[in-house]
């Protein structure tokens, strides 16, 4: 088994490699980590890419590193574009039996105004997906 870990740029969401890495010790999966910078075209962006770019590289650093402490073998990268877009490829060309996600960190109202990467996902991806939830927000 094969998982792509979708780290998000916006918010650290530790659980979210916590879930991966019980995943990856009850199934023996190898996992790639990945992120997006989120920024189309940068002549419309409010700071230079490289701001983005570097979220995205804490992101994946970030839960890279958690599994790596767990004692799970990762790669990390990261990745310029659209997140929903560059989701799919990577996991395309990772030949990924599972894409992992966090859960939206927007509110519900920004979601539907401005789209949620993990429901799009659901919905297009040809892969299956997962959607970690918060613990605390679980119940």
């Amino acid at each position: 088994m094969h998982i792509v870990l979708a780290a998000n740029p916006e918010v650290d969401q530790p659980w979210v490699a916590d879930a991966v890495i019980d995943l990856a010790r009850q199934t023996g999966a190898t996992v790639a980590t990945v992120a997006v910078d989120e920024m189309e075209l940068e002549r419309f962006a409010p700071v230079p890419r490289s701001v983005y770019a570097e979220r995205a590289e804490q992101a994946a650093s970030a839960a890279a590193q958690r599994l790596t402490d767990a004692g799970i073998v990762t790669t990390s990268t990261v990745l310029p574009g659209k997140p929903l877009q560059r989701i799919m490829e990577f996991a395309e060309a990772e030949k990924a039996d599972l894409i992992v996600v966090g859960s939206s960190a927007k509110p519900a109202v920004a979601q539907r105004l401005l789209g949620s990467v993990p429901l799009e996902l659901i919905r297009k991806s040809k892969r299956p997906v997962l959607v970690v939830t918060h613990p605390h927000r679980a119940g």
